[in-house]
């Protein structure tokens, strides 16, 4: 497995995949590896399958890897695969994993041949959905993400704002950390707006006193805050992004945002997760059919 993600191997997906094969070897390819501007080592020993979490350089590197060791080449994909590099790696794919429909359906447009399988990422909601909400008298909204431009996290203050034009008491609570984290403090600081920075903390204990969940993202790969948020009961608020609308959010363009917040917030129900995704066993035996 060729991956970006440094700390996959402790991961509980790593777990429930090693669990499923014989071997999983993973090659980290990605910022702080050893001469990660250049192809990394290919392992020595005899593979059935190379697999890569994404379809740029990492599938270049895997498609060369497979070809070397006569292995089937795998490829997940996790977001959107509009370029020349990204249909160039799947039409040579022998198996190809998206963990939407609206991937799958995106890449069954570029005239593959291999099969197509839907899997989602592997989330453990359990603990949300046993979540017990907390009593609190102020409408709570609720933000995870990192701070950076692709999150868009500064349209979550201009959408607090409009809240309070509205006349409702409220706050917005931010969890996160990234490079644009000052500029949002010294803004929401500057405009008087009742914003907390917890920095990043589990969002469970958050989930149980917010009223609503606000997605602003320009684009998500997947978008695991939604899952969970909706696990728990909070409604979603989002743009049309990664998984929003499979999941059961209230998905609407980036300039409603604001108004179906506060339509939410003033209607008081509860977000319901539409999506039925698997459990830990179930998820690794169909990961293993994906290969």
């Amino acid at each position: 497995m060729i991956t970006g993600d440094r700390n996959f191997v402790s991961s509980e997906r790593f777990s429930l995949q090693e669990s499923v094969v014989e071997k999983l070897e993973v090659v980290y390819w990605g910022r702080g590896s050893a001469g990660w501007r250049m192809w990394p080592k290919i392992p020595a020993g005899m593979f059935d399958v190379v697999t890569s979490q994404d379809p740029f350089w990492r599938g270049l590197f895997a498609w060369r890897a497979a070809r070397r060791m006569g292995a089937k080449l795998n490829i997940q994909v996790h977001t959107s695969v509009l370029n020349i590099l990204g249909k160039f790696i799947l039409r040579r794919a022998d198996s190809i994993r998206v963990v939407s429909q609206i991937f799958k359906k995106q890449v069954e447009g570029m005239g593959v041949k291999a099969p197509v399988h839907v899997l989602p990422v592997y989330i453990d909601i359990s603990k949300f959905r046993n979540i017990v909400r907390q009593p609190h008298s102020q409408k709570t909204i609720l933000w995870v993400g990192r701070f950076e431009s692709e999150k868009n996290p500064a349209l979550a203050l201009s959408i607090l704002q409009a809240v309070l034009r509205s006349g409702m008491d409220a706050r917005l609570v931010m969890l996160g950390v990234g490079s644009l984290a000052q500029k949002l403090k010294a803004r929401a600081h500057a405009a008087g707006l009742p914003v907390e920075f917890p920095g990043w903390q589990d969002p469970a204990t958050y989930l149980a006193q917010a009223d609503v969940v606000l997605c602003t993202s320009k684009h998500e790969s997947w978008g695991a805050s939604m899952i969970e948020a909706l696990a728990a009961g909070v409604p979603v608020v989002a743009p049309d992004v990664g998984i929003a609308r499979e999941a059961g959010a209230d998905v609407v363009a980036r300039s409603d945002l604001a108004q179906k917040t506060i339509e939410v917030l003033n209607s008081g129900r509860r977000g319901e997760l539409k999506l039925n995704l698997p459990g830990a066993q179930e998820w690794a035996r169909q990961w293993k059919e994906t290969l």
